[in-house]
């Protein structure tokens, strides 16, 4: 049965961040607030973890996970080549609704793909960067089914996955929050380039960084 701590107003905040670090160091899965869905996290590192991520989601193991950070300065541990660009978005955005996608460190002893980009992002929500910081990187994406809504009660997030999920947190409804996906930026082209225009706009991230490019997606300039 999955444990379920309510933090929505910080009177739990301590308790809820310190039983799901204990869980996602187990390679537990966890269900935690971002800034207005709630998402499925375990750690990075944790073969076991990522697996039973994987089958939640019905992910193969080629297909490239998400991962959050805490504090920009994680991103040097786990992703080679910072340049200025993502420099300059991180220092922008971060926490905020920014994906910057990165290479990977080659040398990393964890089951995500080598030869795809590594989308890294830093949340703005309290619990989840609380717990971030404490963490290190978590594999961290939307607790929905595939093909259903991601869900902005925690109630939705446990009937989709189930027994499958450790712990909850509960910050309360997430629904009034608006729902827009983070923009993503590639650092590894150069000049970087947009893949997808979200919650920032295309002059939002060219002020920040005016060598950035659109891409192919059709909501870019």
């Amino acid at each position: 049965m999955t444990q379920r701590i309510a933090c929505a107003d910080g009177a739990h905040r301590e308790r809820a961040v310190a039983t799901a670090l204990a869980a996602v160091r187990r390679g537990d899965l966890v269900v935690l607030p971002t800034e207005s869905v709630y998402a499925i996290a375990t750690d990075a590192f944790s073969r076991r973890g990522v697996a039973a991520l994987r089958e939640a989601k019905g992910y193969g193991e080629h297909v490239p996970l998400p991962v959050m950070v805490g504090s920009r300065s994680t991103v040097a541990g786990i992703a080679a080549r910072m340049n200025d660009d993502a420099r300059a978005l991180m220092e922008a955005f971060w926490p905020g609704p920014l994906t910057v996608l990165m290479t990977p460190q080659p040398t990393l002893a964890w089951d995500l793909p080598a030869d795809a980009p590594l989308a890294i992002r830093m949340p703005l929500h309290p619990v989840a960067l609380a717990l971030l910081e404490r963490s290190g990187p978590l594999v961290v994406t939307t607790a929905n089914r595939p093909g259903l809504p991601a869900p902005t009660e925690v109630d939705d997030a446990l009937e989709q996955l189930g027994d499958v999920v450790s712990l909850a947190l509960d910050a309360g409804s997430l629904a009034d929050v608006e729902s827009l996906p983070s923009t993503v930026v590639d650092v590894t082209k150069s000049p970087p380039v947009i893949v997808r225009q979200g919650a920032l706009s295309w002059e939002r991230v060219r002020a920040a960084c005016p060598h950035v490019v659109a891409g192919e997606d059709p909501s870019t300039p």
